[in-house]
């Protein structure tokens, strides 16, 4: 979210012109350009669970917390202007990134970063300058994104070993990189990326403010047209209590050991049933759509149309 929702290692990523060899065929039909990562991808593996995107709420709630990140998103006017909607946009310009052509990844940064390139002034609340194309703050903003999809990946889903979580982080290295973050920033494992994080809380930095807490109400209380609004309450209360401990202080939220066990019951329950549920409740709609064009469904669905409402009309080649 904030300015826009957003994140070396000794095993080099290969670029994205190696990760795939052409178009697949299936069912007789060529399948069009799987983008930068594809099927066989971790990060196609990680994004496409709708268990994960639910981490997304933990991760906004982590960057609303950096007050130059979250002075960015108020300069949009992101709270006054149908602030759901808003962040639904987000959503598809992010997930576009992993799961569209190549071309419509290209277009998704390119949104993005025009957005962020008109954000840049002064935190009304610290006093300090800010400027969304700061490598620093979209570092910020990426790895809250990243630790968070990794971290509700492990509690709901369970399927990555350690190798599998640095694939992950090398792979969204690349997503980076399109919204502006030099690879020289980006710490190289997930360990060093987690430690970032911390560091950046010990520093001081985070504070949550009026603006953040507005942002918390989103979750608390979703508005009239928010979908799967009964579940994002749920959802919401997953997310604070995932928290670093000194953030979830701040947003004044406190969790004993009836609610961690609660929580720990929760979790558990969601990973024993995920296996159970049909596609259209464990995949996130772009996987979907995947699927659908695999099996010869119509290419012009509901995820093609959003994406034009989103002002992307990249061609699919």
């Amino acid at each position: 979210m904030s300015v826009a929702l957003r994140a070396e290692s000794s095993v080099s990523l290969p670029s994205a012109s190696g990760l795939f060899r052409g178009d697949r065929r299936y069912s007789g039909r060529v399948e069009r350009d799987p983008g930068y990562f594809g099927p066989e991808s971790v990060s196609w593996q990680v994004h496409r669970e709708v268990t994960v995107l639910f981490g997304g709420a933990r991760a906004v709630l982590m960057q609303a917390a950096h007050p130059l990140v979250i002075a960015g998103a108020r300069q949009t006017g992101f709270y006054e202007r149908n602030p759901w909607k808003r962040l639904q946009r987000t959503l598809i310009l992010t997930y576009t990134i992993t799961f569209g052509t190549k071309s419509e990844a290209r277009a998704a940064a390119a949104k993005i970063n025009e957005v962020h390139a008109r954000i840049k002034g002064v935190d009304p609340v610290t006093g300090k300058a800010y400027d969304a194309l700061d490598p620093q703050l979209l570092l910020y903003v990426h790895s809250c994104l990243v630790d968070s999809a990794l971290l509700f990946e492990r509690l709901t889903v369970g399927r990555l070993d350690e190798p599998g979580r640095q694939r992950f982080h090398e792979e969204q290295m690349l997503a980076a990189e399109m919204v502006g973050i030099p690879r020289s920033v980006i710490p190289p494992t997930v360990a060093a990326l987690r430690a970032h994080l911390a560091d950046v809380e010990e520093r001081g930095d985070l504070l949550v403010t009026e603006a953040a807490r507005r942002v918390a109400d989103l979750f608390f209380h979703p508005p009239a047209e928010a979908e799967w609004r009964l579940v994002l309450r749920g959802v919401s209360r997953l997310a604070f209590g995932t928290l670093p401990r000194g953030l979830r202080e701040q947003y004044g939220v406190r969790t004993g050991p009836v609610k961690q066990a609660a929580m720990r019951a929760t979790f558990a329950a969601t990973r024993a049933a995920r296996p159970l549920l049909p596609p259209r409740f464990r995949f996130i709609a772009p996987y979907q759509e995947w699927r659908g064009r695999r099996n010869g469904g119509d290419d012009e669905d509901d995820v093609a149309r959003a994406r034009k409402r989103a002002g992307l009309r990249a061609d699919r080649s």
